[in-house]
């Protein structure tokens, strides 16, 4: 079962930011982890309850909330969380 994948604007902003090979690399992840399995990230808390975060570079994550009724993956920030 493969879920869908959608954008919130400030994810679409951060991918055009990042480098041809980092977009390959996050297409790669979307389509292979996150799509087929969206629960084998790492679940967040906080402000970010409910969402969960996959390794994009050392510092660079992919921040996602799963709607598992629909079969929906929304990729919230694509980018560090370490500071702007």
């Amino acid at each position: 079962m493969t879920y869908s994948i959608l954008f919130t604007r400030k994810a679409k902003k951060d991918i055009k930011k990042l480098t041809p090979k980092l977009r390959i690399k996050l297409k790669e992840i979307l389509k292979n982890k996150i799509a087929t399995q969206p629960h084998s990230g790492k679940p967040l808390v906080g402000s970010l309850k409910n969402c969960y975060s996959v390794r994009l570079t050392y510092q660079d994550r992919i921040v996602y909330s799963v709607q598992d009724d629909k079969l929906i993956v929304v990729v919230i920030r694509a980018k560090t969380h370490y500071g702007e």
